[in-house]
């Protein structure tokens, strides 16, 4: 029964996702809004709920912006997402900066000073540089 659940919280995150872009793209007007990508959703297990996860490309002040204009146009997109998705709870939407592209940004740069100092090897520089496991596959 908890594999049921997982699996429904799962597409119903993404179902979720699907709208709200879309909503985004199409139907939200708010210029603070412009230029935002819903990266991801993140359902409570009772579903009542979503933390929506958002990437934009600038600084504190652009990401600030962005946070109120989510303010601004969340009751309109819990009131569409109802309409479009006709779940019985709809769930309460919060509004988070997904930090993961900026921690892989981050962890580039970093790698690529550790190159450069020589403390790592470099990449193959064909791009086929694989794992243990996968040079096992080959034989």
């Amino acid at each position: 029964m908890v594999r049921q659940s997982f699996d429904r919280n799962a597409r119903l995150e993404e179902s979720i996702r699907s709208v709200l872009a879309e909503l985004l793209m199409f139907s939200v007007k708010d210029p603070r809004l412009e230029g935002v990508t819903v990266s991801g959703v993140s359902l409570t297990g009772d579903r009542s709920i979503a933390t929506i996860y958002f990437s934009i490309w600038g600084d504190e002040e652009r990401e600030r912006q962005a946070a109120d204009g989510f303010a601004a146009a969340g009751p309109f997109l819990r009131r569409e997402l109802a309409r479009r998705m006709r779940l019985r709870i709809i769930p309460e939407l919060r509004f988070a900066r997904d930090t993961s592209y900026a921690y892989g940004d981050h962890m580039e740069r970093v790698l690529s000073r550790l190159h450069e100092e020589g403390l790592i090897p470099p990449p193959e520089a064909d791009g086929t540089a694989g794992t243990a496991a996968d040079d096992e596959e080959d034989r």
